[in-house]
């Protein structure tokens, strides 16, 4: 058995902050030593990681906090931050090791490789791209996090930026589509956990790269996997395609 570590909650009465603690307290290798939301003041002494599915504004909070302390690790699932908010989460970085990620299941990053490397062989002259995602009526960002990382992973198929070309939504007389363009679509409705979608299209073809999240707890083991990882990191900012080993060191 790994040796035991000691894990934290942010946002812990959250939905994702108690599928995390259900996922935590059923492994023999983990002691949550504690359990708070924003406005409550934890022991962070008692920590070696934090995982925190709260807002950016407690995420940033809380990465600013741990790293003028010097720690603990943190593993950060909050999503819809601003450039500010990430370039304050990039400072925390360079004083502990922060996993941060838009989705933490296993499926979505081989997903997010797969899309990559389709953008990578498929001419943007002859192929347009949309990303639709489809997620539960009470998230408030939208595209969600993983549909920009998908799009960012078209971008770096392409050798683009991302914000050069990404489309606004349809809507109106908009006018022909442009060449090599990105489009998103979001969906807010229901329970919905978490779909997204991919569609590489051609005037002879369609190719459909897509995942659908069945339980929330796969994006709470994910999360996990990633605080048992990255709580004897090196300072530093990683995401999941670290944690799997799937990029080089």
């Amino acid at each position: 058995m790994s040796a035991i570590f000691h894990a934290g909650i942010s946002g812990a009465r959250g939905r994702m902050g108690r599928a995390v603690s259900t996922v935590l307290d059923a492994r023999e290798d983990v002691v949550v030593s504690a359990r708070f939301d924003r406005g409550e003041s934890p022991d962070l002494s008692l920590c070696d990681v934090i995982i925190d599915f709260s807002t950016p504004e407690a995420s940033v909070e809380l990465a600013q906090t741990c790293a003028a302390r010097g720690g603990p690790a943190l593993v950060i699932g909050s999503t819809g931050l601003t450039e500010e908010q990430d370039a304050e989460i990039l400072k925390a970085a360079e004083k502990i090791a922060i996993v941060r990620s838009g989705n933490f299941s296993l499926g979505v990053n081989i997903l997010i490789g797969l899309v990559e490397h389709a953008a990578q062989r498929l001419d943007a002259r002859d192929w347009d791209i949309e990303i639709s995602e489809a997620h539960h009526r009470r998230k408030v960002d939208a595209p969600s996090g993983t549909a920009l990382m998908l799009g960012e992973a078209v971008a770096n198929g392409r050798a683009e930026d991302l914000e050069d070309i990404r489309m606004p939504p349809w809507d109106g007389i908009t006018g022909p589509r442009e060449t090599g363009k990105v489009g998103f679509s979001s969906t807010r409705a229901g329970g919905i956990i978490g779909e997204h979608t991919v569609l590489f299209a051609s005037d002879d073809e369609v190719l459909t790269l897509s995942h659908s999240a069945i339980d929330r707890s796969l994006f709470a083991k994910g999360a996990v996997a990633a605080a048992a990882w990255v709580r004897s990191r090196k300072p530093g900012l990683y995401d999941m395609q670290d944690v799997l080993g799937f990029r080089q060191a």
